[in-house]
């Protein structure tokens, strides 16, 4: 992937919409794949207690602007 605007980050981007996580892991990054899936995951357990009705779609947005925006640093 050349950098931010990149089509490999426009494909990353897209993955997210499904899937929180799955972006990052196309970009090679599992880390961050797996703090946004956990994130995710966390905040539709937190549902259960009102919390996650404000967190869900914050991480969600997050995780797609993050793939979106990533910088190579090859």
């Amino acid at each position: 992937m050349s950098g931010q605007g990149s089509g490999g980050n426009v494909i990353a981007a897209i993955c997210n919409v499904f899937f929180p996580g799955l972006g990052q892991l196309v970009q090679g990054r599992i880390l961050a794949a797996i703090f946004f899936f956990l994130g995710m995951a966390i905040s539709w357990v937190l549902v259960w207690v009102a919390i996650g009705w404000l967190l869900v779609p914050i991480v969600y947005l997050w995780s797609i602007i993050d793939a979106a925006r990533f910088k190579s640093s090859d």
